[in-house]
């Protein structure tokens, strides 16, 4: 290695951990969110991946931690619950289960109040909840959803889309202008799409639409997420939150096992939605 290596911040703060306070940070991660992937880790804390991929490794070895592509999840008893690491494509994901995410978006615009300022996030389930929305009058909506944002665009509602970088395969923004932006309202209800739920919590394929996803939440009255039944039970490399931060889960089917048992623990509102 050479000397600027050796001086760099990131050597510096390697340096400065132990590996054994490194691995029960990491630990503290898995038991608190489920998973630990590699590359939000490294960034979180400031060292390499190739640091965390050791410090997994050593965790597995020790039957503490099973490692999976990416990252890690906690040992069970019974197998862990998969890890989704590609999004398939929006038109994919629309046609999968369009009946249940009609429903789904149909019931949660029911929530809707005549004169409410609301904030809508990414996704199919949240894209029906805009077709639901259509013909409404009064409301302020706030979204970083570009498919969204036509369909709710209408004389009789005032719309605003946020700035930031455009995340073209899901037609999203996101980034630190959106954030920022965001961070300076407040809504009476927001809308949450998520790509998998366990009882660890909330889960979303990519980490910019995420720190949206968060800031949207904590901004709000009422946190809703939207999510169907086949994503129970999943996870994917970027967590949301935890239960504790959701108001209301809207789906097509009750959840059993740990997650309802979760559920219920933080207060959760379930609404099924009816085809």
């Amino acid at each position: 290695m050479d000397q600027d290596s050796r001086s760099s911040p990131e050597h510096r703060q390697q340096a400065r951990t132990p590996s054994k306070a490194r691995q029960a940070t990491l630990q503290e991660i898995i038991n608190t969110d489920g998973y630990v992937s590699v590359a939000t880790t490294a960034r979180e804390l400031g060292i390499s991946e190739m640091t965390v991929r050791r410090d997994l490794d050593a965790l597995e070895k020790r039957g503490l931690v099973i490692r999976t592509h990416g990252g890690a999840v906690a040992p069970q008893d019974e197998m862990p619950p998969p890890v989704d690491l590609v999004e398939p494509s929006f038109d994919t994901r629309c046609r999968k289960n369009a009946g249940m995410k009609t429903a789904i978006g149909k019931a949660a615009a029911e929530m809707v109040l005549p004169g409410e300022t609301i904030g809508i996030d990414v996704g199919t389930s949240t894209y029906y909840l805009a077709l639901g929305l259509a013909g409404r009058k009064g409301l302020k909506i706030f979204t970083n959803n570009l498919r969204a944002a036509p369909v709710l665009d209408d004389i009789a509602n005032q719309v605003y889309l946020t700035g930031g970088r455009i995340h073209r395969r899901e037609m999203s923004i996101n980034g630190s202008i959106a954030v920022e932006q965001l961070g300076g309202y407040w809504f009476n209800r927001v809308f949450i799409g998520a790509a998998g739920l366990t009882d660890k919590g909330c889960f979303d394929f990519s980490l910019e639409d995420t720190e949206v996803k968060k800031l949207y939440l904590s901004r709000s009255d009422e946190t809703v997420v939207l999510c169907d039944s086949t994503k129970f039970e999943r996870m994917s490399v970027g967590r949301i939150c935890g239960f504790e931060s959701v108001d209301t889960l809207v789906t097509d089917s009750m959840p059993v096992g740990a997650l309802k048992d979760a559920l219920d623990e933080a207060s959760v509102q379930i609404v099924i939605a009816s085809p």
